[in-house]
C-alpha cells in the first residue's frame, strides 16, 4: 500500500517542476500537503460473517466434537436426514454466502458425492461408519475443515 508521504512529495515536485505560481491558500511543500490528506487507517476493518459462514463454523465444531467420540475403527459421515439416500463420508465442507452450505465426499459405493443445502433446509445427521480401508488409520477431517488449523487431532500441531 502506498503511504501518503511519497504522494505528497510527488505532488509538490510536480508543482515545482511546472513552475506554476502557488494558488492562494494552496500548499506548496510536502509537509503542508500531508496535512490536507485524510489520515491513513490505523487498523483493518473486520469483515462481518454472513449466515452461511456462521453455519459452516458451527458445523465444523460439531464434526470436531463428534470425531472425539469415535473409536479407531470409525469415521464421520453425513446422513441425509429424513431420507433413504444413504450417507456421505465427509471429505470437505464449504459455504456460499448468504445462504448455501455444501458437503462433499464419497457415498457408500465410493462415488464422488456433493450435497448443496440451503440454510433454511439445513438438517445434518452425523453418523459413525466403519472406516473405508481397514489397514489405514481412521480419517479425521474436523481439523482440516477450517483455515488456520495447526494440525493434529487436537489442533495444536501435534501428531
Amino acid at each position: 500500500m502506498t503511504t501518503p508521504e511519497p504522494i505528497a512529495e510527488l505532488i509538490a515536485a510536480a508543482h515545482k517542476a511546472a513552475a506554476m505560481p502557488p494558488l492562494p491558500g494552496a500548499a506548496t511543500d510536502a509537509e503542508a500537503l500531508l496535512g490536507t490528506l485524510p489520515p491513513a487507517p490505523t487498523e483493518a476493518v473486520p469483515l462481518q460473517k454472513g449466515p452461511a459462514e456462521w453455519a459452516h463454523e458451527r458445523i465444523v465444531q460439531y464434526i470436531r466434537n463428534f470425531e472425539t467420540q469415535l473409536n479407531s475403527g470409525e469415521e464421520v459421515a453425513l446422513g441425509f436426514a429424513a431420507s433413504d439416500a444413504g450417507v456421505i463420508r465427509i471429505e470437505g465442507l464449504g459455504f456460499y454466502e448468504p445462504d448455501l452450505l455444501t458437503f462433499y465426499g464419497r457415498d457408500e459405493q465410493g462415488m464422488k458425492t456433493q450435497l448443496i443445502q440451503h440454510l433454511t433446509q439445513l438438517s445434518v445427521l452425523l453418523r459413525a461408519v466403519p472406516k473405508a480401508v481397514s489397514e489405514e488409520p481412521a480419517r479425521r477431517i474436523g481439523f482440516r475443515l477450517q483455515a488456520g488449523w495447526l494440525g493434529g487431532e487436537a489442533g495444536d500441531g501435534s501428531a
